[in-house]
């Protein structure tokens, strides 16, 4: 068995060898090859356990499974971002830049075996059946998510329309798990919303960063100057998970002047270091024409707030924080996520992918995002939000290079937002969720007292409650 083991790792490091150097990544992957030589004794392990495994494991397992497995688990291990992406995974991610899929209409990642939700999608099931960021998914139906891999749980969360599927949530800060039940349905995220508050003040939201996201701002903004000039703007990037990067340069271009820094990134290799500017060069994805060109000029000049909060992630951080930095806007809300990496998607060549973490982003200041995120400049409570899970906070993320004295700056933050967004005494059922840009919404209403120079609240006064009753009382 020995003799056996030991020829099968031989001929299965030519193999690895011959596959690495076959696979056409990019000239840089190959240079990368060229440089660091192949480690020989630990591939050598790897071919011994494979070999263990075909030969001696309870059931025969497919060669397949047990590569693709052993690629997630290379990928999973370097950071919460990086990914094997199967044939499914991968078409779903093309698919969801789209804006239309199937399922409960919920972005989610990994936590301790479970999954995560890290920003539900307005006006889809999940939102209705208030689920927030930070909560964590222990059983779908009667099925355990520990020991699911993350695309094994979006399988069994999507399906068809109009049928049922029941979560079991545990909320931090909640006594208990909670169960909610939703009806799948064909998700359409509408990445721009907006309206005019009252002449002269409008509120534009933003979703999430899809292909056609910076198109649909423009039509926006022009239905709102059609109305009249504006004194005020609101831009909501609230739970906004994020989405393509050059979305985010071409909503940070409609507001800043032409050739100015959005963000510049960082990494190892030559690609992975680059500045992206106000320019089309850097928004447009082969479409010739220039979608920003026929902007009312208002537009680069109105009084502005940003709104974000912990669910304000990757490239709605870009533009909260080129906004800010140029002191184009004041940011207001809540600490964002800060998932400041970029990951590059590489083919694989047979319909899947890898999702490779290479590089940081960094606001035109120079301000690292990773493990931070960025810090409003005017603090104002989210009075329906409990305690939310950060970018810090997960596992295995990469460290913020810029902060020396990280763990302590890292408890000082959990310390002030635990402040902010104190915990709720009981989360057996989720609260309603607060519709933004409403007059319940207490941010919201905080940003347009900015704009028109009124005093602003940091936190929502209590409501004086009745011993003898659970309802808050009506003054």
């Amino acid at each position: 068995m020995s003799n056996k083991l030991k020829q099968v790792s031989l001929v299965f490091i030519g193999v690895i060898a011959g596959v690495m150097l076959s696979l056409n990544f990019s000239a840089v992957a190959q240079r990368e090859l060229a440089r660091f030589p192949l480690p020989v004794d630990e591939l050598r392990a790897f071919a011994e356990v494979f070999g263990a495994i075909k030969s001696g494991y309870v059931e025969p397992v497919e060669d397949k499974k047990l590569i693709g497995g052993a690629i997630n688990g290379m990928l999973s291990d370097l950071d919460p971002h990086s990914a094997y992406l199967d044939a499914d995974a991968f078409r779903e991610l093309q698919v969801g830049t789209q804006g239309e899929f199937g399922g409960l209409g919920i972005e989610v990642g990994m936590e301790d075996g479970f999954v995560k939700v890290v920003s539900p999608i307005e006006d889809t099931p999940a939102f209705r059946a208030g689920l927030k960021p930070g909560d964590l998914i222990i059983k779908i139906d009667d099925t355990p998510v520990k020991g699911l891999s993350l695309n094994d749980a979006v399988k069994r969360m999507r399906g068809k329309p109009k049928t049922s599927i029941r979560l079991t949530v545990v909320r931090k800060g909640g006594e208990k798990p909670f169960e909610v039940t939703l009806q799948r349905e064909v998700i359409r995220v509408q990445s721009v919303k907006s309206k005019l508050i009252e002449p002269g003040y409008a509120w534009v939201r933003v979703a999430q960063f899809q292909e056609h996201t910076g198109e649909n701002l423009v039509k926006h903004l022009e239905g709102l100057y059609k109305q009249g000039p504006l004194k005020g703007l609101v831009l909501d990037l609230r739970n906004d998970p994020g989405g393509l990067l050059n979305g985010a340069v071409g909503i940070s271009s409609a507001f800043l002047q032409s050739k100015a820094l959005v963000v510049s990134t960082d990494g190892r290799t030559e690609d992975a270091k680059r500045k992206f500017v106000a320019r089309p060069e850097d928004y447009l994805r082969g479409n010739k024409d220039d979608y920003l060109r026929g902007l009312p000029a208002g537009v680069k000049t109105v009084p502005m707030v940003v709104l974000v909060n912990a669910g304000s992630a990757s490239a709605s951080e870009i533009v909260a924080g080129a906004l800010q930095d140029h002191k184009r806007a004041t940011g207001m809300g809540t600490q964002t996520f800060g998932k400041g990496s970029v990951q590059t998607i590489l083919p694989l060549g047979n319909s899947t992918a890898i999702k490779l973490t290479t590089a940081r982003y960094y606001t035109p200041s120079g301000r690292s995002i990773q493990a931070k995120g960025i810090t409003p400049d005017i603090l104002v409570d989210d009075p329906s939000a409990p305690p939310r899970v950060r970018e810090a906070d997960l596992e295995k993320h990469l460290t913020n290079q810029q902060e020396k004295a990280a763990a302590e700056k890292k408890a000082a933050e959990k310390g002030k937002q635990a402040s902010l967004n104190p915990a709720p005494g009981s989360s057996d059922q989720p609260p309603a969720p607060i519709e933004f840009g409403s007059d319940k919404d207490f941010q919201f209403l905080q940003a347009m007292n900015h704009l028109k120079g009124l005093p602003v609240q940091t936190a929502q006064a209590p409501q004086a409650v009745d011993p003898n009753s659970a309802q808050p009382k009506k003054n």
